[in-house]
């Protein structure tokens, strides 16, 4: 099988924000009621372009939102990392995307576990059950390396305690891993020479299934990407002031942040 590696690619922050989105419903904090932008953050996901070639990682649940702030009108491939609710629950908005390639099925990627998972709690999205107006979707489970939208996708797999495990995806030298507690030795020697690497970090407190920023700090340094965002950040974070105390090379990821990795 041959695989195109591009050239250029263009990485759109679409969400960086946790399972509750900000502001929290509710909420009185100072980062809920900021009128700083960059504090408001949708569900996470990201837009891989090249080559004329759109692949989104993650369908949440302000995808249709965040497409329209984007100008994203078509996709050609979608890549799940695990099937939690804040990032697969946009499926449905992916119908759009079939109005606008003349209703073709969408290729998507999993885990064997994830694509179980998917088909089962979405499978009129996959052909499995007849919905009218229900999007088109065809489900690949995958591990290690294959092919989506023309481009190599490494598969590494991360853990998110107990919560279970999460795919991490390198395409290229930009590596996307959210909704982890570690990133063991084995996957980071997957992830040596990257130019930009968008890290779930989700707040400076340690938590059980998410990064907090000491250990994504460590494991940055260990990794050695020349540069990182971090990203599924909660309201403990303030953009500006927490965003500061950070060390060279490592920002916080905000929504519409686009990365370009040569």
């Amino acid at each position: 099988m041959h695989v195109r590696h591009t050239d250029m690619m263009e990485i759109v922050i679409l969400g960086s924000g946790t399972s509750t989105g900000l502001p929290v419903l509710g909420c009185k904090c100072a980062v809920c009621n900021s009128t700083e932008p960059r504090d408001r953050r949708m569900r996470v996901s990201v837009a891989v372009k090249s080559r004329g070639k759109t692949i989104l990682i993650d369908t949440s649940p302000d995808l249709r939102e965040q497409a329209l702030r984007e100008k994203i009108h078509h996709v050609d491939a979608i890549l799940f990392t695990h099937a939690h609710a804040d990032h697969a629950n946009g499926i449905d908005d992916t119908r759009l995307f079939n109005l606008n390639n003349g209703f073709k099925p969408i290729p998507a990627f999993a885990s064997p576990e994830t694509a179980e998972t998917l088909l089962g709690r979405f499978g009129y999205a996959f052909g499995l059950s007849h919905y009218p107006g229900a999007p088109k979707l065809t489900m690949t489970p995958v591990q290690g390396t294959f092919e989506a939208a023309g481009l190599a996708v490494e598969a590494i797999e991360v853990p998110h305690g107990p919560a279970g495990t999460t795919l991490a995806f390198r395409i290229g030298n930009f590596a996307y891993i959210t909704d982890c507690n570690d990133v063991p030795e084995g996957a980071r020697a997957r992830l040596q020479g990257l130019d930009a690497l968008v890290l779930d970090a989700l707040r400076k407190e340690p938590h059980p299934t998410h990064l907090h920023f000491a250990r994504a700090l460590e494991l940055v340094s260990l990794i050695g990407p020349k540069r990182t965002y971090f990203t599924h950040i909660s309201h403990d974070i303030s953009h500006v002031r927490d965003g500061a105390d950070l060390p060279e090379g490592v920002e916080l990821a905000y929504d519409g942040l686009q990365i370009q990795i040569p």
